[in-house]
């Protein structure tokens, strides 16, 4: 059988040089451990600030399309002299308004309203 060694027999001294280490590894432990912590607190208190010192901002409600909705949008869309609505479309804050213009021809122009400009001008050629 094996021989149990008594649990009360205290272990032997190291030798200096790795109670050096040992000591700087407790030292070098501590240190980390209070550099996390204070890094951890200071991450908590940041958030903790923000969360109470954050202001809602009064700013007027955008639709999906990209118009205020809160105050009507004005805008003039300049077509061609001439030209016969035939029908209009509207999707994502464009309208696209198709027709013929005097020499006959079919025509689709797209007004885009977030911009106020005409966005294309489609010549339609077809039987």
């Amino acid at each position: 059988m094996t021989a149990i060694e008594p649990e009360d027999q205290e272990e032997k001294p190291l030798d200096p040089a790795m109670e050096s280490v040992r000591r700087k590894m407790v030292r070098l432990q501590i240190v980390s451990g209070a550099i996390m912590f204070v890094s951890l607190m200071a991450v908590f208190g940041a958030v903790v600030y923000k969360a109470m010192h954050s202001e809602p901002k009064e700013t007027a409600a955008v639709s999906a399309s990209g118009v205020p909705s809160d105050a009507p949008l004005a805008a003039t869309v300049s077509l061609p002299l001439g030209f016969k609505v035939q029908s209009t479309s509207f999707s994502a804050g464009q309208i696209l308004f198709y027709g013929e213009t005097v020499d006959g021809k079919s025509k689709a122009l797209v007004f885009d309203l977030v911009t106020g400009r005409t966005v294309a001008d489609v010549s339609v050629a077809g039987n």
